[in-house]
């Protein structure tokens, strides 16, 4: 490492005599950030250990590895081509913003790079996923100023894209998953040719078909490369919860309210609405509730606003699941909670010191 050290210290000796080295100062803050941490300290000690972006990613990247282990094992070694092309072509976006506003490269996009090829197909070409996180970090965060600024989801923002722009690329070929022996891991893919099939949420959606819930809680269904290996992404979920790296109220008030206003449905309307376990293991709900819905960026601040959030999501993936022309909610109803978010704690902070404001009026 200290090989490494020398080498960045004198890029960076280099960078303030040379102009053209200069304007990739952010790529090697970035690089020696990743390696060797922050330089920046502070003489005051403090009580509290504040959580920062670096940190929170790391974490986050962690708790994601046995979903993405499970997803290599379903689809093949092509997984990690797909998290490569992610990677690369977003984060070209990222660092030419970087260089072009003469700021640092921020961490965030590691998480935004590993998780929006888990919310793809399996079999979706190299060239889509290379457009759809460019438009995602581009639209979705990078035109409103970059990380902490962003009011959308990049992830979702460029998953949504590729679902108007490529509906059949998106949609129509779900490839079965590996279930025997080493599965993906000693494959690259399915075969083209493999049988497909169509999801769990479509199956029910057009034949009132439920798959059974082995096979949804283990993985062994079709879907998108990091939603079916759900035990995963229950333990990296919880994983983050109990180090508190997320707030435990948007999960469980999402995962909450989509069973219980799946099982109200059901009862009153079951050919539209599903079973609530069923609801629960199916689609991207996992994925979403842990990974996308607590977005510390995009998603409300105050305790009461996570609640509404929370209880919203649910109460959208629900309906959108049942009663529009989609078999899947969970994508667009976090889009929408993305917008609505600083209005949900505007409204909260309002109720919550009424008193005080309308003191301060008078």
């Amino acid at each position: 490492m200290q090989l490494v050290k020398n080498i960045l210290d004198s890029l960076h000796n280099a960078s303030q005599k040379n102009k053209l080295l200069g304007m990739f100062k952010p790529v090697l803050n970035a690089i020696d950030g990743f390696f060797f941490g922050t330089p920046h300290v502070t003489s005051i000690p403090h009580i509290v250990d504040p959580l920062d972006i670096k940190r929170f990613m790391s974490f986050v990247i962690i708790a994601l590895i046995p979903a993405v282990l499970g997803a290599i094992y379903a689809w093949g070694l092509r997984v990690i081509a797909v998290i490569i092309v992610s990677y690369l072509f977003g984060g070209l976006i990222e660092v030419a913003f970087a260089i072009a506003r003469k700021k640092e490269v921020h961490e965030g996009f590691l998480v935004t790079g590993l998780i929006f090829p888990l919310i793809l197909p399996p079999n979706v070409p190299l060239w889509v996923v290379a457009i759809g996180v460019m438009f995602g970090v581009l639209f979705g965060k990078e035109v409103f100023g970059g990380t902490g600024r962003n009011i959308f989801n990049p992830a979702i923002a460029g998953r949504i894209f590729l679902t108007i722009a490529f509906p059949q690329i998106m949609s129509v070929k779900w490839p079965l998953p590996f279930t025997s022996g080493l599965g993906g891991f000693v494959h690259y893919q399915n075969s083209v040719d493999a049988v497909t099939s169509a999801t769990p949420l479509a199956l029910f959606k057009t034949q009132m078909l439920l798959t059974p819930y082995t096979q949804l809680f283990f993985g062994q269904g079709t879907g998108c490369i990091g939603e079916t290996f759900r035990i995963g992404l229950i333990l990296g979920g919880l994983f983050l919860i109990l180090l508190k790296i997320v707030d435990w109220r948007i999960p469980f008030a999402y995962l909450f309210s989509v069973a219980a206003f799946s099982f109200l449905g059901n009862q009153f309307l079951h050919t539209h609405f599903a079973p609530p376990l069923f609801q629960l293991l199916s689609g991207g709900l996992l994925l979403g509730a842990f990974f996308m819905a607590t977005d510390p960026v995009t998603s409300p601040f105050t305790k009461q606003g996570r609640w509404i959030a929370g209880v919203s999501l649910g109460v959208l993936t629900v309906l959108i699941r049942g009663l529009s022309g989609y078999v899947e909610g969970v994508m667009f109803s976090i889009l929408l909670l993305n917008v609505f978010g600083p209005l949900i704690d505007l409204l909260v902070l309002k109720v919550r010191y009424r008193k005080k404001i309308v003191t301060a009026q008078k």
